[in-house]
Formats: structure tokens, C-alpha cells, sequence
């Protein structure tokens, strides 16, 4: 299977922090399909573009995906206004997500904010060999934090404002760990933070952009993003080239 649209009945859906929305789907098909870092385009009732919603779980015994997202406009405040028994319209697995390779590795994840989702998927192929470094504004939006620890993984916190966990960056939080693998997703200042730890550990980084999308599938430009492979710059897709890049693939500057 590589891309198709379907109606998801929600099955589950609650606010797990101000304006953050934890939602679980029944597809079956997605749910054999889907892999850890790809996403979903869903429909907004009203409007002409869909919303790319990053996967946060996927459970193919019980066959269902996980989506957790924040209001951050019109579109998202109509998706949080779905309830369950409701159905969402949902183009879904895309893009490419991490290759997790050997999960007996050291494996550390790091994710700022709403980037923070999609790290869930690698946290359960690692387990125990993972640790979790998570990166919020404040205490009030910490999310996923037990989610992660009940899978095996060591976490910690670090917060802007220093109300939970480290008062500072998620980068101040990996000097002390020993890993072999970077997985990250999050803000660009955090994601150029975590590639300088990478080069400077000589360890494998792949990172998730986060960027606007228009169709989701690489047909369009609106999310054009500067590469470099085989010696050449381009410019590649965000939703159809990553969202999951090896990090020396990805013009940061």
C-alpha cells in the first residue's frame, strides 16, 4: 500500500494539554502500512487544503492510528471540534519516515514542542536502549512525557521557563548520555542545535522538518526544502523527499 484515502472513526479523543489534542482512529489499513515519522493529510470540513498531522502511534493489533496536534489556526480548531464516533477524512501513510535500523543501539530522542509526537513510534522500537529528551516552553505544555517513560525509555525535561526538568535546551540535557543515534524532531534552532552534537559526536542523525504543506504528496512547491546529496544542492519536498532526512542531507543554513 502506499497512499490512499479513507474515513477513520474516532474512537478516542481527549485535550492532554491547553489546545493539544490526543486522537486515536480505527484503520485498518493504515494501521499495517503506516510507519514511525510518516503523516496524515486530513480534511477540515470547510476548507480547500487538508492538514498534515504527524503519526504519533501505531497499534496494528488493535488497528488503529494515534494523532496528537495542536490548535495552531482555523483548520486545527475545526479538527479539534471532531468527537469520537465521528469520521475523519485522512490521505494517509506519507512521506518517508526514520529507518530504525539495529533498536539494540543507544538511541537518544529528541523532540521540542509539537515535534515531539512523532518520536513515540521510534521510542517503541528501542525501548529500554532509548532515551527521551523532550524540550517545552513551560511545565503547563509537557505532553507524552509517561507515554514514553511506559515504554522503557529514560526521559527528561527540559523547560524554557525552568518549571519542569532542566531549566535550559534539550542540547544541555545530551552532554552526560552515551548514544550511537539521533532521532529529532522539533523547531530549526533546536534541529541545528542537535545536528552540531551529531557532527561533533560523529553518531547517525535523522531529523523530522516540520514545514507547511499544500498537497502532501509532492506535487506542489509549498514545502521546498534546500538538500544536498551526491555532491549536488536541490531543492527537494518535504512531504514526498522526507519529512525524514539523514541530517547531512538538509541545508540548515
Amino acid at each position: 500500500m502506499k497512499y490512499d484515502v479513507k474515513q477513520c472513526k474516532i474512537l478516542r479523543k481527549r485535550e492532554i494539554a491547553k489546545g493539544i489534542f490526543d486522537v486515536t482512529v480505527h484503520s485498518p489499513e493504515f494501521a499495517q502500512a503506516a510507519q514511525a515519522g510518516q503523516f496524515a493529510h486530513i480534511y477540515v470540513p470547510g476548507k480547500t487544503l487538508r492538514r498534515p498531522i504527524s503519526i504519533c502511534g501505531i497499534d496494528r493489533e488493535k488497528e488503529t492510528l494515534r494523532f496528537v496536534y495542536q490548535i495552531r489556526g482555523e483548520g486545527t480548531q475545526i479538527l479539534a471540534e471532531q468527537n469520537e464516533g465521528d469520521d475523519l477524512d485522512i490521505l494517509a501513510p506519507l512521506g518517508n519516515g526514520f529507518q530504525l535500523g539495529d533498536p539494540s543501539r543507544k538511541a537518544v530522542l529528541v523532540g521540542g514542542g509539537i515535534g515531539v509526537p512523532p518520536l513515540l513510534g521510534v521510542a517503541a522500537a528501542y525501548g529500554h536502549n532509548a532515551t527521551a529528551v523532550l524540550g517545552f516552553r513551560s511545565k503547563d505544555a509537557v505532553i507524552l512525557q509517561d507515554d514514553f517513560a511506559a515504554l522503557g525509555c529514560a526521559v527528561r525535561i527540559a523547560t524554557d521557563d525552568g518549571t519542569a526538568g532542566h531549566h535550559g535546551v534539550v542540547t544541555d540535557c545530551l552532554q552526560d548520555l552515551d548514544f550511537s543515534v539521533i532521532y529529532a524532531c522539533g523547531p530549526m534552532p533546536m534541529l541545528k542545535a542537535v545536528c552540531r552534537v551529531a557532527r561533533e559526536r560523529g553518531v547517525e542523525c535523522q531529523i523530522s522538518l516540520e514545514e507547511r504543506m499544500a498537497c502532501g504528496i509532492g506535487a506542489c512547491l509549498g514545502c521546498a526544502c534546500k538538500l544536498h546529496r551526491d555532491g549536488k544542492e536541490f531543492y527537494g519536498h518535504v512531504c514526498k523527499d522526507g519529512p525524514v532526512f539523514p541530517y547531512q542531507e538538509v541545508c540548515l543554513e
